[in-house]
């Protein structure tokens, strides 16, 4: 038996291969079906069947892609309210993949429709339950991302009852060796405690793992319903996406309008410059948001716009756009894209370059504007007048910045204090707007 975990670090999620006598199953696959087809082909073997663990809320699965393509089976809760063709999977079910057993568990608790998979091996041995988003290395999913959207809606004070149960009654009760393989790791605004580690055991996490730890449910719900991480505006689309099922990966791509750098763009469409801060600094479009390439571009893209809305992408290089329009098809975002192209002509705005030495000097002259999330600030501010408005909250709340002075806008290590400025210097006219850039992290070490 082969049990294979394929990870997307940008989106820290893990998805996973059972092969057993020339038979596959994949759990929980990301948008791109084809590391699955490539490793199933590696070891001779027919994709059979693919489990989806409840609808994702923070990627696009490619489980009717993969259908579509090979025949396989698409197993899923009935509380899903699937309709893609599937065939249900709850307590009681079980798949026979030859001599081995994948059973289902019904785990409630980060959605109403989440499930487990426990592996019994050839010996009716319990050997591995692959979680899905109820339990991680160090961690339980979060319980606030079903209240509107899905089959079934939950307030998340009721589904953190829920996983309380789930956790007690139906995971903590597994032999201690039994192998974690959970959906999400390090970095996943699933859960806010991820270990950096991608699988453990029963056992470890019984020892390690907060909440597992005696509590009773009121200590529980409180735990677990506070200081989770922001949520991305395109969470809820997802889930919607992912429950009727997504169009096909490479085709969603190829059909994305591609245009040259001298086509007038339309007045009235978001432009998101990728390019690097340097290059952007000094030459862009008018009204352009700089938000980088880089490992979590496609959660910041889908955090600053919402998912009804369309943008034209600028990149740097044919590579770097190849990148990018499948880092959007990730999250479901590629049907947004207006159209593609490389830097532009007829560029006119430079942004504005800080003058260090004066800011170091009468920092009390600048508004200060900190877009770092709610949990960062709470750790402490950099600054103790700092105006403090989270990056995925920006654009709604430009009318809080005041104008009167020139403003200074700072992150944690200057990502995304690119990405605001240019949000606000496109919005703000009277005064300069400022990215302090990378410089954050001496004034940081300086205060500690």
């Amino acid at each position: 038996m082969i049990i294979h975990q394929f990870y997307d670090k940008g989106l820290a999620h893990a998805s996973y291969a059972v092969i057993r006598t020339g038979k596959m199953i994949v759990i929980d696959p990301a948008r791109n079906p084809q590391p699955y087809y490539d490793f199933a082909k590696q070891h001779d073997a027919d994709i059979v069947g693919v489990i989806e663990t409840h609808p994702h809320a923070d990627f696009v699965s490619s489980h009717l892609e993969i259908h579509v393509a090979t025949s396989a089976v698409i197993y899923t809760s009935k509380l899903t309210g699937a309709t893609y063709p599937h065939e249900t999977f709850d307590d009681g079910d079980f798949i026979q993949l030859n001599d081995v057993k994948l059973k289902a568990i019904n785990t409630p608790g980060h959605s109403p429709d989440s499930i487990c998979i426990l592996l019994e091996d050839e010996l009716g041995k319990e050997k591995a339950v692959f979680t899905g988003d109820t339990l991680f290395v160090g961690d339980v999913g979060r319980p606030d991302l079903r209240e509107n959207v899905g089959n079934i809606t939950a307030k998340k004070e009721e589904l953190a009852k829920q996983m309380y149960q789930s956790t007690r009654h139906k995971l903590m009760t597994l032999p201690k060796g039994v192998v974690v393989y959970p959906a999400h790791g390090p970095g996943s605004l699933c859960g806010k405690n991820i270990s950096p580690d991608l699988e453990s055991t029963i056992g470890r996490e019984l020892r390690e793992n907060y909440a597992l730890q005696l509590m009773d449910e009121i200590t529980f719900v409180k735990t677990l319903t506070t200081d989770q991480p922001f949520m991305p505006k395109y969470f809820g689309y997802d889930v919607d996406l992912n429950k009727s099922g997504a169009a096909a990966f490479q085709q969603s791509i190829d059909a994305i309008n591609r245009i040259s750098p001298e086509t007038a763009l339309q007045q009235d469409i978001i432009i998101i410059d990728a390019r690097p801060k340097k290059q952007f600094r000094s030459e862009h479009l008018k009204g352009s948001i700089n938000l980088q390439d880089g490992d979590k571009f496609e959660t910041w893209l889908g955090s600053v716009l919402k998912p009804d809305e369309q943008f034209y992408l600028i990149a740097e290089s044919e590579e770097s756009l190849d990148i990018l329009l499948k880092k959007a098809a990730k999250i479901g975002y590629e049907n947004n894209v207006k159209a593609a192209l490389l830097s532009p002509a007829n560029t006119t705005e430079r942004s504005a370059e800080l003058d260090l030495d004066d800011f170091k000097a009468n920092p009390d002259t600048y508004h200060i504007i900190d877009v770092r999330n709610y949990g960062e600030v709470n750790e402490g501010k950099v600054f103790k007048n700092a105006i403090s408005i989270p990056l995925p909250e920006l654009r709604e709340r430009i009318n809080e910045i005041p104008t009167d002075k020139p403003i200074v806008i700072h992150c944690a290590a200057g990502y995304r204090s690119a990405a605001a400025a240019s949000i606000v210097a496109a919005k703000i006219h009277q005064v300069p707007v400022y990215d302090l850039g990378e410089v954050i992290v001496d004034f940081a070490e300086a205060i500690h």
